[in-house]
């Protein structure tokens, strides 16, 4: 059975939050199941955080990196590379299918490239089997 309508968290850097604000302004299309969280720089996003939100009701999880216009990191991109790559590893030791995971640098006036990236994630989503939580069914 797949899942009906995913949830997605967002964590948007503080460029790629502008971005997502923008895509909100211009009305764009999106999944309307989607929460952005803002966060200074995506290099702070821990692995575990994104196991968490997909155990507490979350069916994916959308890393919106800053790209190159990070005002705090030159390098921002390659660190939150490296950072999701730890989140697969995490998510595949703990039985958690890894697609449940995207990334993608957004930069403040990629109101487009925000609701592209939302939008194929919940596509991806939808194909797969809803999370189960401790037992239980959760989504839907």
């Amino acid at each position: 059975m797949p899942t009906e309508n995913p949830r997605i968290l967002v964590f948007a850097g503080s460029m790629a939050y502008l971005g997502a604000d923008n895509a909100g302004l211009l009305h764009k299309e999106y999944p309307s199941n989607s929460f952005v969280v803002k966060v200074p720089c995506t290099t702070m996003l821990r692995p575990g955080l994104i196991l968490y939100a997909l155990r507490h009701g979350f069916d994916g999880v959308f890393v919106a990196s800053s790209g190159p216009d990070c005002p705090y990191l030159p390098d921002c991109v390659e660190r939150t590379a490296k950072r999701v790559e730890s989140a697969y590893d995490l998510l595949k030791k703990n039985g958690i299918e890894p697609e449940r995971i995207q990334l993608a640098g957004i930069c403040s006036v990629c109101s487009d490239a925000f609701a592209n990236n939302v939008k194929q994630l919940h596509s991806r989503l939808k194909k797969l089997e809803p999370m189960r939580r401790d037992g239980l069914l959760v989504s839907q």
